[in-house]
């Protein structure tokens, strides 16, 4: 039985995982962590190490940092969904917790991670594509993890198949930022914030008389649990820092 520690466990993800995590027959949550809860725990350094196997935490940037620094000095493992972090801080962890185990992804629908692994595959085939991702309307940052991890996928297919980066026809915005925003080599990304919506992604590629959409939605957040899921039985399995839950597929 694999024991887990729930960081951010009152909010939206972290109750649903709480309960995806008591259903599964070989996890358990011992440990409940969210300061913003009488009912759980402050801090992971109120809990005993020796209680817990694995962190999940799905929290902020600032919190996740801490929970990292925590399982690397106690050997636990470590999932972490909370995105926020730049690909700099991220290589920087690779050197920082070469000995731990931390598997950090800005999406854990696999359908998601099946998109972007399709989408690799595609890119160095088409001379355009741009990225569209709707998210509900409280969701406070943009763009999104996903598309902006979606976004790196294509950019180094493209690159390691000799592609140049994608040509931008339009010289004059009319209004100011309505090609969205270039996420590097002209790889457009827009984002949508809408009430009733969860998490959606489009991918949009065009060559000459033809496209192809990749699209993925998550209707709920359950989409989410058997991703993680995987990521937590798998984590202890992989040392150092695993980017994306495609690895783990």
């Amino acid at each position: 039985m694999t024991r887990i520690a729930v960081v951010g466990a009152a909010g939206r993800m972290g109750t649903m995982l709480c309960a995806a995590f008591n259903d599964a027959e070989d996890t358990t949550v011992t440990a409940k962590i969210d300061p913003s809860d009488p009912t759980c725990w402050a801090s992971l350094e109120e809990v005993a190490a020796d209680d817990i196997d694995v962190v999940v935490d799905f929290s902020t940037a600032e919190v996740a940092r801490a929970s990292v620094a925590w399982a690397a000095a106690h050997d636990r493992g470590v999932v972490v969904g909370t995105t926020g972090f730049t690909s700099d801080e991220l290589d920087q962890w690779e050197t920082t917790y070469a000995n731990a185990h931390v598997v950090v992804a800005a999406n854990f629908a696999l359908g998601a991670v099946l998109a972007q692994r399709f989408a690799a595959e595609a890119a160095p085939y088409f001379d355009r594509v741009e990225i569209i991702e709707y998210h509900h309307d409280r969701k406070v940052d943009a763009p999104s993890g996903t598309a902006l991890e979606t976004a790196r996928v294509i950019r180094e297919a493209r690159r390691a198949a000799g592609r140049a980066a994608v040509s931008e026809p339009t010289t004059a915005e009319t209004v100011k930022g309505s090609r969205g925003a270039d996420s590097g080599d002209n790889v457009r990304v827009h984002a949508v914030r809408m009430p009733g919506m969860t998490a959606h992604q489009d991918i949009i590629f065009g060559g000459p008389g033809e496209g192809l959409t990749l699209r993925h939605d998550a209707y709920d957040r359950t989409s989410f649990a058997a991703g993680v899921l995987l990521a937590v039985r798998r984590v202890r399995e992989r040392p150092g820092v695993t980017r994306g839950l495609a690895p783990l597929l």
